[in-house]
């Protein structure tokens, strides 16, 4: 999968060249390409902001420059669908990553300042929101909708390992332990220690059950809705 990324701040993506992220652009499973908007901007001062029509405070990202980042990138990825990381977005999840890394490229834009021309959305596939808060820009949602779906891609992880993720099935996952056995009186449950596998996965579904009714009851209800069984007597 190509990830391109269009940013008045380049540098703050350092952290995509860590960690799995790392890994899987080494093994050429992810590219990412981090754009500076200003290269797109037909300005002498390379500005790709103006004041909003009718008045009011702040500033507002161009259309044009905008235009021409994704027209270059989908010249070079034509199938890529573009994002716009904005707070009026769907709220992302699991279940939305899980579809954006399926898709063969991806192109994020990174809003700012007041937001974008209103004009961008004629070339946005995903409007998407991390959460009902406002940050200073779109550079931290990007990341996190990047880190959400690199993991996803097949040959990132283990084959398995994400299904014991929280939110896969709308469930959290189950309490983890390790060594020691006993810290400070604090001890491992003994169904960890049986070596009965069956019994032991029976009590992690029971707990990720419980856990997911007690934390987020939202969650729980759409797990239900999906199929899913609160069918184990509580451990």
């Amino acid at each position: 999968m190509r990830i391109d990324i269009i940013t008045l701040f380049p540098e703050v993506f350092t952290p995509l060249d860590v960690s799995i992220i790392k890994k899987a652009k080494e093994k050429s499973i992810v590219e990412i390409k981090i754009w500076n908007l200003r290269d797109f901007s037909k300005d002498k001062h390379k500005k790709v902001d103006d004041k909003p029509y009718g008045g009011g405070k702040g500033m507002v990202l161009k259309c044009q420059p905008i235009f021409d980042a994704v027209e270059k990138i989908k010249s070079e990825n034509p199938k890529s669908k573009v994002i716009l990381t904005s707070p009026t977005g769907i709220l992302f999840d699991h279940k939305i990553a899980k579809k954006l890394s399926e898709e063969k490229g991806l192109i994020i834009i990174c809003g700012h300042y007041e937001g974008v021309d209103e004009r961008v959305r004629k070339i946005v596939d995903y409007e998407i929101s991390i959460g009902d808060y406002i940050l200073t820009g779109g550079e931290l949602p990007a990341m996190v909708i990047v880190d959400s779906i690199v993991r996803l891609l097949p040959g990132v992880l283990p084959e398995e390992a994400p299904i014991y993720d929280s939110f896969y099935n709308y469930l959290f996952d189950w309490p983890c332990y390790t060594r020691p056995q006993n810290f400070k009186g604090l001890k491992v449950p003994e169904i960890l220690l049986s070596g009965n596998h069956k019994e032991i996965e029976r009590w992690r579904r029971n707990k990720a059950i419980e856990r997911t009714k007690e934390k987020r009851p939202d969650l729980y209800e759409k797990y239900l809705k999906e199929g899913g069984k609160d069918d184990i007597k509580k451990s």
